[in-house]
């Protein structure tokens, strides 16, 4: 019998900001050449890093113990709402900051974002660690904005597992995201309901959790919406899909379908 993956704990983040015909949601097209889900349009994100834990001091607005009961943990929670805004800044280049006061890193001025943009470089580099280069910017992740709002685990059978939390943010004012030409190619602000209708063209690749997720906020109307909608959740439940073969055809089930074993 085959070894079952243990899951890699996981976060990512659906950024958001408000167009003139509704909201936009960052997508990150993956890199052709990646093991892993390779050309498909992602969320920013990544597996929780050992670094992502006992960051409390260089957070704001959430302890451990918050962000835990939030995820359903005994401890540990935090870590994951820091992995999401750890990679938002690797992948995307958007830093969601503030002071000790509560005030928001702007990051607007040239010489700003020439330093952040040489920050960032240097982190994917492995040259710099994020946390430091946080302490070296006196500033502190702001995680008051931060919403909890999916966890899905991989199913059974791919190479790969993660057992991912989701959040949802609105992107930074001012800030210019931009994908890192190494794991990701190209970057886009997309309406869900167009991402999900391109999708279904075939002119938009995506895989199961992240069509999922976008079908369950594209009916809103605005960012603070989906941010509320976030919020007002009490109970997330965990969805674990599971892969089967119906008829020669690979079919992905999660609960409540026709066929799922609990």
């Amino acid at each position: 019998m085959a070894e079952i993956l243990i899951p890699r704990a996981a976060a990512t983040v659906l950024t958001l900001r408000d167009g003139s015909d509704g909201y936009e949601i960052l997508m990150l097209r993956r890199n052709l050449r990646s093991d892993f889900v390779g050309g498909a349009y992602v969320f920013p994100g990544g597996g929780v890093d050992d670094t992502d834990a006992d960051t409390e001091r260089l957070v704001y607005g959430l302890s451990d113990d918050a962000a835990s009961r939030r995820l359903e943990l005994t401890s540990g929670g935090l870590a994951f709402y820091v992995a999401c805004l750890r990679e938002l800044f690797e992948e995307a280049g958007l830093l969601i900051a503030c002071d000790a006061n509560g005030v928001a890193a702007k990051f607007t001025a040239r010489d700003d974002v020439t330093r952040l943009a040489s920050h960032r470089r240097a982190v994917n580099a492995g040259e710099m660690d994020f946390l430091a280069m946080m302490k070296e910017e006196v500033l502190l992740l702001d995680l008051r904005g931060l919403e909890y709002v999916a966890h899905w685990i991989t199913p059974v059978g791919p190479p790969r597992r993660y057992d991912t939390r989701f959040f949802v943010a609105l992107a930074p004012m001012g800030q210019v995201a931009t994908h890192d030409a190494g794991e990701t190619v190209a970057d886009l602000w997309i309406r869900p309901l167009d991402a999900l209708a391109a999708h279904e063209r075939g002119e938009f690749e995506m895989i199961f959790p992240t069509i999922r997720n976008l079908q369950a906020i594209a009916h809103f109307s605005s960012a603070r919406d989906v941010l509320d909608y976030a919020r007002s959740l009490e109970a997330i439940p965990c969805v674990e899909p599971q892969i089967i073969n119906r008829d020669g055809a690979i079919a992905i089930l999660t609960p409540g379908d026709e066929g799922f074993k609990a």
